[in-house]
């Protein structure tokens, strides 16, 4: 997997490739850098609304007719919106990447962005907004997102009621016109295809789109420190975060294995301390999340109110005592279990797309699989206790939901 293309334009916008001649298929993503950090206080939320009202029209299609052309050419696709990023992802045969990629192409520079085609939008996106009370694991987590990265950063992508109620049309479209830029725009693309002849067809459809980026987001310290929300809720739910380094660091690998040891597999610390031997939850988990510059280890557990303050304890003597030492066996299997996903992200055209589009975001450069899993396969267990000495596992940003707050 090194035969990566790479092109620049002259309007800012990178495009990606990957040849895979043995595929029958394709995916296509496209990263706009403009995402939910970028919403003005009055507007937060207009990036999420944004990106369901894009596909309501353009170039000359209704949306009724955009969706069933792009259904007409098997194509599946998604949206997803970020602090950082808005992000359009479609998966479809080879044969049929021109057409659809014709079809993103009037998404970006002729959207209608029409009136009446805006409120059924905002209300998608306040509903989301609104689902969060019946889910509060997700709640718990996305919340402690907002408190742990620097603000805007980790704000909700979805807004508040507030401004979501009185966002309109005219003020949405000003500031969605805005985010749809060419400067900083990736365009990643993996499987059946030719480089060289999708190139021409990009540079045909949008070498000629040159609108401004927007002005870097204006950050403030994380706030950090212990929320807790009160809930009549069955369960307690526990989420907590600390620092890490972000993908670009040379330390990425050792924390990346380190995560895998606490909580990739049935046999990890957490899965065996929390969940197995003291039966406190069903749940229990840890995972590495990374912005470009800010990154960090987020738990979650969720438990019975009475088994709360134990699970808490447990989970986070587990999060610290992992700097006491590694087995040999330990880091085998976490090294098996990263190679894995690697593997079954080498079958698939949507997971290379992915991984391109946020290599080149985070490293500007592309990693191959190989180059990958070989770094993963050198991390020793000197080399995570090494990254645990400099980045511990304290000074916890936690967020609760339930009947009774934590004695943290």
């Amino acid at each position: 997997m090194s035969d990566f293309r790479i092109k620049e334009f002259a309007n800012g916008l990178v495009l990606l490739g990957l040849e895979k001649p043995e595929f029958e298929s394709v995916a296509m993503c496209i990263s706009l850098c403009s995402g939910s950090a970028y919403d003005p206080q009055s507007l937060a939320g207009a990036a999420s609304v944004g990106s369901e009202w894009l596909f309501r029209g353009a170039a000359g299609l209704n949306s009724r007719q955009l969706n069933d052309a792009l259904d007409s050419l098997g194509c599946q696709h998604a949206e997803s919106v970020s602090g950082e990023s808005i992000a359009f992802s479609a998966s479809m045969l080879g044969c049929n990447l021109d057409k659809i990629f014709d079809i993103y192409a009037g998404i970006l520079t002729q959207s209608t962005l029409a009136d009446e085609s805006f409120d059924p939008c905002r209300m998608l996106v306040l509903q989301d907004l609104q689902s969060l009370e019946d889910e509060p694991s997700r709640k718990c987590t996305a919340l402690l997102k907002e408190k742990f990265f620097p603000y805007p950063l980790g704000r909700l992508a979805t807004g508040n009621t507030e401004t979501l109620s009185a966002m309109t049309p005219a003020a949405a479209r000003e500031h969605l016109r805005k985010c749809l830029s060419p400067r900083g725009t990736i365009i990643a693309v993996a499987g059946n295809f030719d480089f060289d002849g999708f190139a021409a067809r990009v540079e045909e459809k949008l070498g000629g789109w040159n609108t401004q980026a927007l002005p870097d987001v204006k950050l403030t310290a994380p706030a950090g420190g212990i929320t807790h929300i009160e809930k009549d809720t069955a369960q307690m739910h526990i989420s907590l975060a600390y620092k890490s380094v972000p993908v670009e660091d040379d330390m990425y690998y050792a924390a990346r294995t380190g995560v895998a040891v606490l909580s990739m597999g049935m046999g990890s610390r957490l899965f065996t301390e929390v969940r197995e031997k003291r039966g406190l939850v069903y749940h229990v988990s840890a995972r590495y999340s990374s912005l470009r510059n800010y990154a960090g280890i987020f738990a979650y557990a969720g438990t019975r109110p009475e088994m709360a303050q134990q699970t808490y304890d447990v989970m986070t003597g587990e999060l610290k005592r992992l700097v006491e030492g590694i087995t040999d066996d330990e880091l085998q299997i976490a090294n098996t279990q990263l190679r894995s996903v690697l593997i079954m992200q080498s079958q698939s055209t949507i997971a290379l797309a992915g991984m391109m589009a946020a290599d080149w975001y985070h490293l500007r450069r592309l990693r191959t699989l190989d180059e990958i899993s070989q770094k993963t396969l050198a991390v020793t267990c000197h080399d995570i206790l090494q990254y645990l000495q400099k980045y511990p596992a304290d000074n916890f940003t936690v967020f609760t939901i339930g009947p009774k707050s934590l004695d943290i």
